[in-house]
């Protein structure tokens, strides 16, 4: 009983990661927390299914279609899509209509439906019909630059971009990195030093909150299928 996931980076400033999962007698995961929305592509006994999937703000408990083939792309902290507001996603999903093996509509437009080495093209066309735009602020703000705007316009225009604050992309982003540095191998007293985090309670409050495990059960890989992809070795 497992999911089995893939992930690499992309080279995209549009694009966070590319992923692939495939689950195996798997009803139910723990979800993670994260700061990105995303387009999930799946087929399941013969039917093929599209959803747009927004930030999560904590962990919980999520259905796992059994026997299924995902493909999705996580995009980039600041992008959003024309149609639908990101903080309209926060914590929910959109499972689009009318998709088929082939093609998915999204924007009053159909797409074809892409693979794992073909994602940023789709998202290439997506950003030339202006279906997916960005506000370059959030990049420059989370690179740590400090635009001469007001501090108050800065989280306006985050919230706007993202559904979220600034602290709570900083903090679920934290986290993600602790559950891998742990599942790595890496200590609790070396994973707080490396993320300054306060102390170990802070951390383990962290990892309930956001990731649903405790630091035990990520270096034992114990607690049964969560959506996220725990193995070092992600392909460039």
């Amino acid at each position: 009983m497992e999911l089995r996931f893939g992930t690499r980076q992309s080279d995209s400033p549009w694009v966070d990661t590319v992923w692939t999962c495939t689950s195996e007698q798997v009803t139910e995961m723990t979800s993670v927390a994260g700061a990105r929305w995303g387009l999930v592509f799946w087929r399941q006994d013969g039917r093929a299914y599209t959803s747009i999937t927004g930030p999560e703000t904590r962990t919980g408990m999520a259905p796992v279609p059994e026997g299924a083939n995902f493909t999705g792309i996580e995009f980039a902290v600041g992008t959003s899509l024309r149609a639908v507001p990101t903080s309209a996603l926060v914590d929910a999903g959109v499972e689009l209509p009318d998709t088929t093996r082939w093609t998915f509509r999204l924007d009053g437009a159909r797409w074809e439906t892409p693979g794992p080495d073909d994602a940023e093209a789709l998202v290439e066309r997506l950003v030339r019909a202006g279906a997916v735009v960005a506000d370059p602020l959030v990049a420059e703000v989370l690179r740590g630059h400090r635009p001469d705007v007001s501090g108050r316009t800065v989280e306006r225009r985050f919230r706007a971009a993202t559904g979220l604050t600034l602290g709570a992309v900083r903090q679920i982003e934290r986290a993600r990195t602790a559950a891998g540095l742990l599942a790595a191998g890496d200590p609790a007293a070396v994973v707080v030093a490396k993320l300054r985090y306060f102390d170990e309670p802070h951390l383990a409050r962290a990892l309930r909150s956001y990731v649903g495990r405790t630091a035990g059960q990520l270096r034992e890989g114990a607690g049964g299928a969560i959506g996220l992809d725990l193995d070092q070795r992600s392909t460039p």
